[in-house]
């Protein structure tokens, strides 16, 4: 019997990865025909996973993956050596073929090379603290000349893209980035992050380089109705049952959104012994805003009182028209130049976002959490 039927808070595989099957064919169409990826969509949806996935399925001797997070990367020499350490590491299937990489094509560099116990998984590179620039076209052009050497293509998938753009001087470096990837004919880019604002700024904004960069793909919702099928499939793999009519609850308190759907079916599965009632359902909610109520504070502590206010507006039920005089003066917010920036900080914020004109907080489970601390 499984111990284990619902993951959340990290990334998914096998059989707790569910759906995805049209973004699924076309990530592979376009990593099998060199086609650049954009991958853009609220945090905690499944990006990350649904990458994987595919890297799992395209890698072969035609296609090599290379993967890589660049959360930490906080400077233009963190990314190159985040980005030489990835290529090497994830091309190499022996350390003589790594070091004559090194030899190959950096040899003017000389890097400082850090190894671990096991130099082939536990190895990182570093240039010198102001690289050349002839240095930079080494380590962005190695993933290519390592493809040309070796007779395969190669996707470089870049985790929490969106990084790039807090570097100093960001837009020379997206420019240099940009007039080194796109003349490549052996490598394409997936490139994906967990800030949906930022990512949308540097790819749908025409004055950016990387402006129609490459297919972008707006992640959406998975359906209730899969996941529906996929609760209720992981409750009578473990031996338990839960009715449709409850799964469908399960999703709708969350409004589908994928990590909470995985934790607050896994709580509910918790509380359930036999088969889930009403009960285990609303004990399992307040189970979910207790364990992200900490998250919650620390996202909420320092906004100002204006900030607030815009949220309570939300949570009441307004999502457009904040600049008018009744919602300005109903909810304190200032005045309509207080307005715009009110919003811009919380977009910046990641607590709320615009979709067709209207504005809504894009946590379901954090809104949820704020209704019951403005009843207070």
């Amino acid at each position: 019997m499984e111990t284990k039927p619902f993951i959340f808070g990290i990334e998914t595989s096998g059989e707790h990865f569910t759906d995805r099957e049209k973004e699924t064919a076309r990530i592979i169409q376009n990593f099998q025909n060199g086609i650049n990826t954009i991958l853009i969509s609220p945090r905690r949806w499944g990006k990350t996973s649904l990458v994987h996935k595919v890297c799992n399925m395209v890698e072969s001797e035609h296609i090599r993956t290379v993967r890589l997070d660049i959360f930490s990367c906080r400077s233009e020499k963190d990314f190159y050596d985040a980005f030489a350490t990835a290529v090497l590491k994830q091309t190499s299937s022996r350390i003589e073929e790594w070091l004559e990489n090194i030899r190959l094509f950096l040899s003017r560099i000389s890097p400082r090379i850090t190894m671990g116990p096991d130099p082939m998984s536990d190895f990182s590179i570093s240039l010198e603290y102001n690289p050349k620039p002839q240095d930079v076209d080494d380590i962005l052009q190695l993933p290519e000349r390592i493809a040309q050497k070796r007779g395969y293509s190669i996707v470089v998938c870049i985790d929490e893209f969106q990084q790039i753009g807090e570097f100093r001087d960001s837009l020379t470096f997206q420019k240099r980035l940009r007039s080194v990837w796109q003349l490549q004919k052996s490598v394409s880019y997936c490139l994906f992050g967990s800030k949906k604002h930022m990512m949308s700024g540097l790819f749908e904004n025409s004055s950016k380089p990387f402006y129609k960069f490459g297919d972008i793909l707006f992640l959406q919702k998975i359906n209730t109705e899969v996941w529906i099928e996929y609760i209720c499939s992981r409750f009578i793999a473990t031996g338990k049952r839960i009715s449709p009519e409850f799964a469908e609850n399960i999703c709708r308190k969350v409004d589908n959104h994928s990590s909470y759907v995985q934790q607050y079916a896994w709580l509910v599965w918790i509380h359930t012994d036999k088969e889930a009632a009403a009960d285990d359902l609303s004990n399992a909610y307040q189970d979910l805003l207790d364990q992200n109520t900490p998250l919650f504070e620390k996202q909420t502590e320092n906004l100002t009182t204006y900030q607030m206010n815009f949220l309570r507006a939300i949570v009441n039920g307004t999502h457009s028209e904040f600049s008018s005089r009744e919602i300005i003066e109903r909810y304190q917010l200032g005045s309509s130049a207080n307005v715009s920036i009110i919003r811009k900080s919380l977009i910046d914020k990641e607590l709320i976002d615009i979709s067709r004109g209207q504005i809504y907080i894009p946590d379901p489970v954090m809104e949820e959490w704020l209704r019951r601390e403005f009843r207070h």
